[in-house]
């Protein structure tokens, strides 16, 4: 069992930046591939970054690609997602998500279902 717990939203003006965090916690944490989604209202919940077991393999959506970062620090059973060049368009509710057993392909990153545990969500707002 995996429980998440995000941080970090807030309101920011466009072009700022932000950094969420996820602490997780359960013994499979070291063991689980990371994400990080987003849902805005009336749409439904896409697909951000994605982050290996051991940190060594990241993988993004077009649309935060050169402005996102994922990163992890297992020590600290912690997620983070640095948001730079904040656009509007980015408002949201990000999500943190736990893949274990991790998805060993590559063609499913962006979908829900290979997420195994959800956090309860972290707003982020950006005005104009």
């Amino acid at each position: 069992q995996v429980q998440l717990v995000e941080s970090g939203g807030g309101l920011v003006q466009a072009g700022g930046s932000l950094r969420l965090s996820c602490t997780a916690s359960g013994r499979t944490v070291s063991s689980s591939a990371m994400g990080w989604f987003r849902q805005a209202p009336g749409k439904e919940r896409e697909f951000v970054a994605r982050i290996s077991r051991s940190g060594g393999s990241t993988y993004y959506a077009d649309s935060v690609k050169g402005r996102f970062t994922i990163s992890r620090d297992n020590a600290k059973n912690t997620m983070y997602l640095q948001m730079n060049s904040l656009k509007p368009e980015d408002t949201a509710v990000y999500y943190c998500a736990a893949d274990f057993p991790p998805y060993l392909g590559s063609s499913r990153y962006e979908e829900t279902a290979i997420y195994d545990y959800w956090g309860q969500g972290t707003q982020v707002t950006v005005s104009p």
